[in-house]
């Protein structure tokens, strides 16, 4: 297998970005969301951020795209500005390829470039791989919301790590 390659997303490669967020709609619990992302939603999603602050890169492989994440805004009010969400997707295919610590280290590089001063996770309680990722490169849970998630006929606690920059 060829080594990945990051680099930041274009308009082009929305259409694999969605396959992938979408799988994790439908069959997991890594997303809360519920329905599928459509196409026009996917795409005002990304023609809305301010991607030198909230960037999306994807990580390509074998000329396809095998992962991507995003830094999000945390919150709405100004004063959160300087803190940043982060998201990885890995194509269920391409697991336990290195794929999400490598986006993860890149997230943490982009956002300290961009003059982010914390990093912040929000991962289901029963994503232990997720939340082990993130621990491994120094994250500490700072909080756990119980049974805020109703997905697949279960509630789920949300665990909030956070790392500063």
């Amino acid at each position: 297998m060829s080594h990945p390659i990051l680099r930041l997303a274009t308009a082009e490669d929305l259409p694999a970005i969605n396959a992938i967020y979408n799988h994790y709609v439908l069959h997991s619990t890594a997303t809360y969301q519920t329905t599928p992302e459509t196409e026009a939603a996917r795409l005002a999603w990304f023609h809305n951020r301010n991607l030198a602050h909230h960037p999306v890169v994807v990580a390509e492989q074998a000329g396809r795209i095998a992962a991507w994440g995003s830094l999000s805004p945390f919150g709405k009010r100004e004063a959160f500005a300087k803190t940043v969400e982060n998201s990885i997707y890995v194509h269920p295919d391409c697991h336990r390829r290195g794929l999400g610590r490598l986006l993860l280290q890149d997230q943490l590089q982009r956002a300290a470039a961009a003059g982010h001063r914390a990093l912040i996770a929000a991962i289901s309680s029963d994503q232990a791989p997720s939340l082990a990722l993130h621990r491994t490169l120094h994250f500490a849970e700072v909080g756990r919301l119980l049974q805020v998630g109703w997905k697949f006929d279960q509630w789920l606690d949300l665990v909030y790590l956070q790392r500063l920059l």
